[in-house]
């Protein structure tokens, strides 16, 4: 398997986990919400249900961003190789290995470590459209590009 195609598998399952994740926490806060029982203290218990529609509002908020790094993952996966750095690149430079695609974080592949970030991170956007032989500075340091794939 090709390196860009096991980055990609990992960061899927990056986004499967969370996903599913995110969606027992929300059907495990619907059920707390259906079986919330009504007591004497009326205000007690509408600022317990509200509470909880707080919450499954957040995580749900959670889920759709995480839907919208699927849909990022989808475009990277039909996307041909281009010699400038674009969403799907994978970068070595003398400082570090970046997949640009989303933010997952650390992914260590093949005895060596990718750092899978997005367009939109600071480094992201100095990367954008560089290519190899070029440098950025990031952090007061230089940063030179040595290979994109």
């Amino acid at each position: 398997m090709k390196l860009k195609e096991q980055l990609l598998r990992l960061c899927t399952e990056y986004v499967k986990q969370r996903t599913e994740r995110l969606e027992k926490s929300i059907r495990e806060l619907e059920h707390d919400l259906g079986n919330e029982i009504k007591s004497s203290a009326g205000d007690k218990y509408e600022t317990s249900r509200e509470m909880i529609n707080t919450e499954i509002n957040k995580l749900q908020n959670q889920l759709q961003e995480f839907k919208k790094l699927n849909e990022v993952l989808n475009l990277i996966a039909n996307r041909k190789p281009s010699a400038s750095i674009q969403l799907g690149s994978i970068v070595k430079t003398n400082q570090a290995n970046y997949f640009i695609a989303i933010p997952a974080g650390e992914i260590a592949l093949e005895n060596e470590k990718f750092y899978a970030i997005g367009l939109n991170s600071p480094i992201g956007k100095l990367l954008l459209g560089k290519q190899i032989g070029e440098s950025i500075v990031f952090q007061d340091k230089k940063i030179s590009i040595k290979e994109v794939v």
